[in-house]
C-alpha cells in the first residue's frame, strides 16, 4: 500500500509540473500571435497571473473550492490551508496524493482561466484593471463555480460530469474573455469598412512552440485529474488526448483549406487546441473512435467560430474564444453524447454549461463594467499604437544591441 501510495504521489507531482509547464505554452502563444510591441506586456500579464494566483489559491481559493460540508452553492473563506491529520498518509484521497500534492496540482489549474482571457484582451488593455480582475475572478468567481461540482456542490449531485475542466476551466475562462473583448472593443486597425483585417503575429515559430507545449502540459492536465497513477485510466485518458488533439488540428486545417483555399498554419494550431479543450471534458469516459470525433467536430467548430466571431465585430487575437469557449462547451456536451458511463446524461451537461454561463458573464461584467466606469479599462490611442511596452512598462522586448558609434 505504501509503494503504491508513493508511485501514485509522485505521478501527480509529475502531472502538477506539466500543467505548471503549460504557462509557457500559453506565453509563447500569445506573444506569437500578437506584435511585437506588446510583448513584455503580455509576458508581465502571465507571471503576474501565475504568481498571485497561486497565493490567492492560498489564501481563499482551495478551502472555498473544496470546502467540504457545505450547501452546495458557495463555502465560507476560511483564510490559509492546514493539513488534517490524514493528511500525508495512504487513507487521504484514496492514497492518491498528499493534501500538498492536491493544493498543488489544483492550484495550477486556478491561474489557467485568467491565462485565457489574457489573451483575448491583449494589445489594448490597462495592465492595472486586468491585474484587479485576475485577483477578484481567480480568488473568488473560480473557486466558487469549481466548488460547484469538483468540490461536491449541487451540479456534482444533479450527476454532471468535467473530467478535467471543459467547462470548469475553459469556458469560465472563456465566458470572461467574451465579456471582456465586448466591453473593451476591438484594436485599432482591426475592422475597416466593417470588414476584419488580418493583424499578423510577430512570431509564429513562438506560437508553434507555444501550442506543442500546451499539447505536452495536456498530460499532466489530463492524465492527472485521474488523480493517482491507475495504469488503465490514466493511459486511455493520454490516447483519447492525443487523438482529438490530432483529429481537432487536421480538420481544422482541411476545412479552413475547403473555405479559405490556403494551408493556415494559425488554424491548425488552434485546431489542435480546439480539440484538447474539447475531449478534457471526458477524456476517462471516451473510446478513441469517440475521441477522434469530438477533435474531428471541435477542429471544423474552430474555423466557423473564428469567422463568427469576426463577424460580430469582437476582435480576439489569439482565437481564445473560438477554443476556449465554444470548445469548451462541445466537450462538456458530448459527454451527455458519447460517454461509456450511461449515468452521463445531455440534461445535466447542459444544465451544467447554462450555470456556468450564468455566473461567469454576470461577474465578469460587473467587474470589467466597474473598473470601465471608475479607472478606465482601454489604453489611449497613443498608447496602442507605439505599443504597451513602451508605455506600460518602459521596456523592449528585443532591444538593439549594437554598439552605438561614437
Amino acid at each position: 500500500m505504501e509503494g503504491l501510495f508513493t508511485a501514485n504521489n509522485v505521478w501527480m507531482m509529475i502531472c502538477t509540473a506539466l500543467v505548471f509547464f503549460m504557462h509557457t505554452g500559453f506565453a509563447f502563444l500569445e506573444i506569437g500571435l500578437t506584435r511585437q510591441k506588446n510583448t513584455i506586456n503580455i509576458l508581465f500579464k502571465n507571471i503576474f497571473i501565475i504568481t498571485v494566483g497561486l497565493l490567492l489559491y492560498y489564501l481563499v481559493g482551495f478551502n472555498l473550492m473544496y470546502p467540504g460540508e457545505f450547501n452546495g452553492y458557495i463555502g465560507s473563506i476560511v483564510p490559509g490551508i492546514s493539513p488534517p491529520e490524514n493528511g500525508m498518509t495512504p487513507e487521504y484521497a484514496d492514497g492518491g496524493y498528499t493534501w500538498w500534492t492536491d493544493f498543488l496540482f489544483q492550484g495550477m489549474f486556478a491561474a489557467t482561466a485568467a491565462t485565457i482571457v489574457s489573451g483575448a484582451v491583449a494589445e489594448r488593455i490597462k495592465i492595472g484593471p486586468f491585474m484587479v480582475f485576475t485577483v477578484i475572478y481567480v480568488g473568488l468567481i473560480y473557486p466558487i463555480a469549481g466548488s460547484w461540482k469538483w468540490g461536491g456542490g449541487f451540479l456534482d449531485e444533479l450527476g454532471f460530469y468535467d473530467f478535467a475542466g471543459s467547462t470548469l476551466v475553459h469556458s469560465v475562462g472563456g465566458w470572461a474573455a467574451l465579456v471582456a473583448v465586448w466591453l473593451l472593443g476591438s484594436r485599432i486597425g482591426k475592422f475597416k469598412d466593417g470588414k476584419p483585417q488580418a493583424i499578423p503575429g510577430h512570431s509564429i515559430p513562438m506560437a508553434t512552440a507555444g501550442v506543442l507545449i500546451l499539447w505536452l502540459g495536456w498530460f499532466g492536465f489530463n492524465g492527472g485529474s485521474v488523480l493517482s497513477a491507475d495504469p488503465e485510466l490514466t493511459s486511455l485518458a493520454l490516447v483519447t488526448t492525443c487523438l482529438a488533439a490530432a483529429a481537432g488540428g487536421v480538420v481544422a486545417a482541411l476545412v479552413s483549406f475547403l473555405r479559405f483555399k490556403n494551408l493556415d498554419l494559425t488554424m491548425f494550431l488552434n485546431g489542435i487546441l480546439g480539440g484538447l479543450v474539447g475531449i478534457t471534458a471526458g477524456a476517462d469516459v471516451m473510446t478513441p473512435e469517440s475521441a477522434i470525433l469530438i477533435g474531428a467536430v471541435a477542429g471544423a467548430l474552430i474555423v466557423f467560430a473564428v469567422s463568427f466571431i469576426d463577424a460580430i465585430k469582437l476582435d480576439d487575437p489569439v482565437g481564445a474564444i473560438a477554443v476556449h469557449l465554444v470548445c469548451g462547451i462541445w466537450g462538456t456536451l458530448a459527454v451527455g453524447i458519447f460517454s461509456t458511463n450511461p449515468d452521463h446524461t445531455f440534461v445535466a451537461q447542459l444544465i451544467g454549461v447554462l450555470c456556468y454561463a450564468g455566473i461567469c458573464i454576470v461577474s465578469s461584467f460587473l467587474i470589467f463594467f466597474v473598473l470601465k466606469k471608475t479607472v478606465g479599462i482601454r489604453v489611449s490611442e497613443k498608447e496602442e499604437l507605439e505599443g504597451l511596452d513602451a508605455h506600460e512598462h518602459g521596456m523592449d522586448a528585443y532591444p538593439d544591441f549594437r554598439l552605438n558609434e561614437h
